[in-house]
């Protein structure tokens, strides 16, 4: 059975948080029957994306405001 788990990408200073942020990604792990094949990259998130969405100027990709703008 494979396995989803979220993965520490990078810790970064965010400009328009004004703090340091956690960057994940969320992988899958396949099952021990394929182990040949190497895990798959499904999601993205930020550890201050909540806060970001409250405020109101456009942040970055990862909170889902500006995707023209990507996070270190």
């Amino acid at each position: 059975m494979a396995l989803k788990k979220w993965q520490l990408r990078k810790t970064i200073y965010c400009e328009h948080a004004r703090q340091e942020v956690i960057l994940e990604t969320q992988i899958v792990v396949p099952s021990e029957a394929l182990p040949d094949q190497p895990p798959r990259v499904i999601a993205h998130r930020c550890s201050n994306a909540i806060e970001c969405n409250k405020i109101e100027k456009m942040s970055c990709a990862l909170c889902g405001t500006n995707p023209n703008y990507q996070a270190s």
